[in-house]
Formats: C-alpha cells, sequence, structure tokens
C-alpha cells in the first residue's frame, strides 16, 4: 500500500503545482477557472486510472491466492483420504 500512498501524493503534488501555476498566471478570470476545470478533471482521471490499478492488483493476488488455497485444500483433501485409507488397512 505504501506504492500506492505515494503515487497518489506525487499526483495530489503535481495537482497543486500546476493549480498555483495556474492561479498565478496572467489570465484573466474566465481563462483561469477554465484551465483549473481542466486541470481538475484531469487529476481526477488520474486519480481514477491508480484506483482502478490498484483493484486491478488486489482483485489479482486475491484470486491467486484463493487459487492457492484451493490448491491446498484438495491437496489435504487427498492426503487425507489416503491416510484414512492405509488406517483402515492396517486394522482390518
Amino acid at each position: 500500500m505504501s506504492k500506492t500512498n505515494v503515487v497518489i501524493g506525487v499526483l495530489a503534488g503535481v495537482a497543486v503545482g500546476a493549480l498555483l501555476g495556474i492561479l498565478f498566471a496572467p489570465d484573466k478570470g474566465s481563462e483561469t477557472r477554465k484551465k483549473l476545470s481542466r486541470k481538475g478533471e484531469d487529476t481526477v482521471d488520474d486519480l481514477k486510472d491508480q484506483f482502478e490499478e490498484l483493484i486491478a492488483s488486489l482483485t489479482e493476488k486475491f484470486e491467486a491466492a484463493k487459487e492457492e488455497a484451493t490448491d491446498l485444500y484438495e491437496k489435504s483433501k487427498h492426503h487425507a483420504e489416503e491416510i484414512k485409507q492405509d488406517v483402515k488397512a492396517h486394522m482390518g
């Protein structure tokens, strides 16, 4: 998760820097508002992309862990059945 925090921090820093640059630029108020709006939309889009990548990564890791757990369960179940058969064979 620290990688995600770094990415979010960097994006926030870039957004703040861009907004400050726009605010101090010698443009008309209407132009400044348009630029702020565009930068805000770009920042939101970037954050959405990062969030979607994080969700995809977590989903992939979850699916891999789920598959590994299922495999382990099946192997354990098979091993338990073998032990059960051995015990029956030795007792019978």
